[in-house]
């Protein structure tokens, strides 16, 4: 039986890099993991709610965080620099109290940064997003699959496969629908490879949308 393993976490030190920067000792070690699960959450939260909703790759690609002795850098890569609706500096100056408020710390100065990710197609969780729009719309799930992919393969991505779980189009069985297109070497070490795993809520219950893009090899 196949054991599985995230490829983000499988090609760490080698192709991906840690999306945390800190140090910690063993018995604040959890703490600062809850940590950077709230500023993550209170991030996605704000933008979800004050971005506007003209495209789907508006949204986030991923947050880095880097933690110094008495300062919190947060690095923020999104699809589109107009992600919020007021200017920018207004929007991560609220930003930063939103997040200042769910940490409850007063020693943390936090520095919020934006940069803007140069192919968003190439980004899984803005596939994902796109896919999880389309079975909202109750659009055939091959045809948002498809539609996906053609949007991966014009980033110049050498594979990518999209696997939705769940009772897809409502049937009373849960089942598994994958498509392949390209190469995805998944146990290649030296293969990039990006990883998401995105869950969506439909009117027949929930689906899970995983998509893994290959996007190099060193």
């Amino acid at each position: 039986m196949g054991q599985k393993i995230n490829p983000l976490g499988l090609r760490l030190g080698e192709t991906q890099k840690h999306r945390s920067l800190w140090f910690a000792q063993s018995k604040s070690y959890s703490l600062g993991l809850q940590e950077d699960e709230k500023i993550r959450d209170c991030i996605k939260k704000y933008v979800q709610k004050n971005r506007k909703i003209s495209s789907v790759f508006e949204g986030i690609a991923h947050i880095e965080i880097q933690k110094k002795i008495d300062l919190i850098q947060i690095i923020i890569h999104i699809g589109s620099p107009n992600l919020l609706k007021e200017s920018r500096t207004r929007g991560i100056k609220e930003l930063q109290i939103n997040v200042q408020k769910g940490l409850n710390s007063v020693n943390w100065k936090l520095n919020i940064a934006i940069t803007k990710v140069t192919k968003p197609y190439r980004q899984p969780n803005f596939l994902a997003e796109y896919i999880a729009l389309q079975l909202k719309n109750r659009v055939s799930f091959r045809k948002a699959m498809k539609k996906a992919i053609e949007l991966a393969k014009k980033a110049d991505t050498k594979g990518i496969q999209v696997q939705i779980a769940g009772r897809i189009d409502g049937k009373e069985i849960a089942r598994v629908e994958w498509i392949r297109e390209g190469r995805v070497p998944l146990q290649t070490i030296r293969a990039k490879i990006d990883h998401c795993s995105y869950t969506v809520r439909t009117i027949y219950g929930v689906l899970g949308i995983k998509i893994w893009i290959f996007v190099d090899k060193q």
